[in-house]
């Protein structure tokens, strides 16, 4: 038995004990009347107390929300200029009466023992560092996606979430909001609208190319060396262009292989995700069991798996990944598709597409004529629908239930994207253990399950 899968039974275990001793239940087997979320909305005395590390432009939409369940006590994030933004934005909701507390060391969030949860929105090569520091100080934790860096991170987190049990949401929102759309595909699936999945394929957009940007002054207020933490030491970049500008830093990091992994871990964070839930390659023991590369395109050249140029984005601007699944599922990672950003799922008995905005096709049509059976949808969730993904967090926090977006079946989402990319940085197949969660045809490969760390950045937790 893997240790997730013990895990995931000493965790049912536990709420049934707990159900039988009196104790608090999960929230979907609560009397009728308000949630957990709600009450916390409206009483003072049920509101948690947050800490925030990264407090850039996401921090902003969908983890301020939590401000709704729960005051914002203190701050945090390398740059001057979003701590201040933030600080004025919290403020401008709680109300100037409430004490805020701002830190560039998010250190300093951690230690405080007044804070309940910590919300982090930092850029991708900080999460695992922040969220395992944070458990270890007794932290209940909500993490943006994608929650690694690294297919090795994910194990250091998960060996952390069962040593401390506490609770952690990833921000994939798809799985509560977007129109309950994505839960209507799942439970379509199940209901046998298709029959049995063949092949689905994950549109998810390509990564940008910046074209050559010089090197540039550090921007007053940004702490650069602790911005680029475990990563390498390297020149800051900026060039004028686009909402952002083009640069290694502020939203743009996610197209540097150094900081993050394009848009195969950005979008394919939410699609892969949905995909390996929809077809049951999302626990333990579950997986590819091989990843191919059909065709990619990077900005610049890669040797030995490493972009030999440091002045221009790096991540792939196209590209189509096979994946095989141990259940016999063909799953196709693309940049582009015929049928649009969203996943398109073909079964023997036909063939449906969802998205952010739609579900369309046949069996998606019949469902006015012939609705998916009454709690259709709660099957898929696991209780009663949440209002919002930081409502069931907050519910979950309450009741030490697993919230939706849990840690275990994220990583299996982003073991998949990992391999993807390793696989077309390499340019060649590879073959994996969905048990032991290693490449096992590929030294080099295998070797870049994980990334070294820079002196003092480290994430000392070995798996």
């Amino acid at each position: 038995m893997s240790a997730n899968q013990t895990s995931r039974r000493d965790f049912l275990k536990r709420s049934t004990l707990a159900a039988a001793a009196g104790a608090v239940m999960p929230y979907w087997f609560q009397k009728p009347g308000l949630t957990l979320a709600e009450a916390a909305a409206k009483s003072p005395n049920e509101r948690l107390t947050i800490g925030c590390v990264g407090t850039g432009s996401r921090w902003g939409q969908d983890p301020f929300r939590m401000s709704n369940y729960g005051d914002f006590v203190a701050l945090c994030d390398a740059d001057a200029n979003h701590l201040a933004a933030a600080k004025k934005k919290t403020e401008g909701k709680q109300g100037t009466d409430k004490e805020i507390a701002t830190h560039e060391d998010y250190r300093k969030v951690l230690e405080r023992d007044d804070i309940d949860t910590i919300v982090c929105v930092t850029t991708d090569h900080w999460h695992s560092k922040v969220v395992i520091e944070a458990m270890q100080a007794g932290k209940d934790v909500y993490c943006e996606k994608p929650l690694t860096l690294t297919i090795h991170e994910g194990k250091q987190i998960i060996k952390v979430l069962e040593e401390t049990n506490r609770v952690f949401q990833v921000g994939t929102q798809q799985r509560t909001e977007m129109g309950r759309r994505f839960l209507q595909a799942i439970a379509m699936i199940r209901d046998g609208r298709i029959g049995d999945v063949q092949k689905v394929t994950c549109d998810i957009g390509g990564s940008s190319d910046s074209g050559p940007i010089p090197v540039a002054d550090v921007p007053k207020g940004l702490n650069w060396d602790l911005w680029l933490g475990q990563a390498p030491l390297v020149d800051y970049r900026y060039v004028e262009g686009g909402r952002w500008g083009k640069t290694r830093c502020h939203y743009e990091f996610r197209w540097w292989y150094e900081y993050s992994g394009g848009k195969m871990t950005d979008w394919g964070a939410h699609h892969v995700d949905i995909a390996q839930w929809a077809i049951g390659q999302n626990g333990p023991g579950q997986g590819p069991v091989k990843v191919t590369p059909i065709m990619h395109e990077h900005p610049v050249p890669f040797k030995d798996g490493m972009p030999t140029m440091d002045d221009r984005y790096n991540a792939a601007t196209k590209f189509d990944v096979q994946v095989d699944f141990l259940n016999g599922v063909e799953m196709h990672i693309v940049s582009n598709s015929e049928t649009g950003n969203g996943i398109l799922f073909e079964g023997t008995k036909g063939r449906f597409h969802v998205s952010r905005g739609n579900l369309r096709g046949k069996p998606a049509e019949d469902l006015a004529a012939n609705p998916l059976p009454e709690g259709a949808l709660e099957a898929v969730y696991g209780g009663p629908l949440a209002e919002n993904h930081q409502a069931n967090f907050v519910d979950c926090i309450k009741t030490r239930s697993k919230p939706v977006s849990d840690v275990w079946t994220h990583h299996k989402a982003m073991c998949t994207c990992h391999l993807a990319n390793i696989a077309i940085r390499l340019d060649r197949t590879l073959e994996w253990d969905a048990e032991k969660e290693m490449v096992t045809n590929d030294e080099q490969a295998r070797g870049m399950q994980a990334r070294e760390q820079r002196k003092g950045y480290e994430i000392n937790v070995n798996v």
